[in-house]
């Protein structure tokens, strides 16, 4: 009972010290190393973006992220994390003027992990097929403790320096020892599948405009081509041809929309050669081709769209570490 009024307790706070923060709608840092938070007055269209590692946490409203196929759905119960780069579409679905949708996004990179790794047990279920690179759990009230911590250093700022750090660290901690941790675990384990899946995102994100070479690829991973796929599924449930057809994909609309630039430049720039190609995927994915997609952007669609998911919009190769 104690521990059920703490939790209601420190949500509520959390909700409140968000709403204080964000004034309007949208994304906004908040001067704590890798923290961002989140306000939407309304729920919004589908946003497509790439997801770098990082916590995600609601504190009021609810939102979905949709990876290939599959929806992972999460609200001040529950929290979301993703392991590694990650091109996902997401919505808000509840949210409201009077009590708008608030969360917050921590993100860390292999060096944070790594570091909590050295001082714990390493170990998780290698029997196991790799995990999906993305999932959603149940928040303990010991997470929640270490994020309301972490997000009272906005109101007062000298702190950041000294105990932003502390924080930030029992919060990853928390979840390396969360039940599912195992998400996050398979991937600092010397000689992984997920390891060298990780290689292999990296290798695709920095070099999606290229013409990707699954030989050249699995070498790097130290797989065999038919190895590769199958793990490069298992983490990001696509292969790693729809990986980066989406990274492709996703930069060439923000260059549209953000840019201006006309749908034979865009295409080129991320590395299409063929236009007709482009408009046939693009309207796969995005509902419309290219022109009428922009025209939608233009009387406001877009202006929804991006208050709706951290990074939206972003280019893959300058998102999030």
């Amino acid at each position: 009972m104690e521990q059920e009024r703490f939790f209601e307790e420190a949500k509520r706070e959390l909700a409140s010290v968000i709403d204080r923060f964000m004034k309007e709608d949208g994304t906004k840092d908040t001067g704590i190393p890798s923290l961002r938070m989140m306000r939407v007055s309304r729920p919004n269209s589908p946003v497509h973006a790439v997801y770098a590692a990082a916590l995600c946490l609601v504190a009021q409203g609810a939102k979905t992220t949709r990876l290939g196929k599959e929806s992972f759905r999460y609200d001040p119960s529950s929290f979301l994390i993703t392991s590694v780069h990650l091109p996902v579409t997401s919505q808000v679905v509840e949210a409201s003027p009077e009590s708008p949708f608030l969360s917050l996004q921590l993100t860390f990179g292999i060096q944070d992990i790594l570091d909590i790794a050295k001082n714990t047990d390493p170990s998780w279920d290698r029997s196991r097929e790799t995990d999906r690179a993305i999932y959603v759990n149940r928040t303990h009230p010991l997470l929640l403790d270490a994020v309301l911590r972490l997000v009272r250093l906005v109101d007062t700022p000298a702190d950041i320096p000294s105990l932003a750090p502390l924080y930030r660290r029992e919060i990853l901690y928390r979840i390396w020892q969360d039940e599912q941790g195992n998400g996050i675990k398979q991937f600092f384990g010397a000689s992984s599948q997920a390891d060298a899946v990780a290689k292999a995102i990296g290798r695709i994100r920095r070099d999606f405009r290229l013409p990707l070479r699954i030989e050249e690829l699995a070498k790097e991973a130290n797989l065999s081509p038919s190895s590769l796929h199958k793990h490069f599924k298992q983490v990001t449930a696509m292969s790693p041809l729809q990986y980066q057809k989406t990274l492709r994909l996703q930069e060439a609309r923000r260059l549209l929309i953000e840019d201006s630039l006309a749908a034979a430049e865009a295409a080129f720039r991320v590395g299409y050669e063929s236009p007709s190609q482009f408009n046939r995927e693009y309207a796969r994915m995005f509902g419309l081709p290219p022109i009428r997609d922009v025209g939608r952007a233009k009387d406001g669609f877009t202006s929804e769209a991006l208050t709706g998911s951290y990074g939206s919009l972003r280019s893959p190769s300058f998102a999030a570490e």
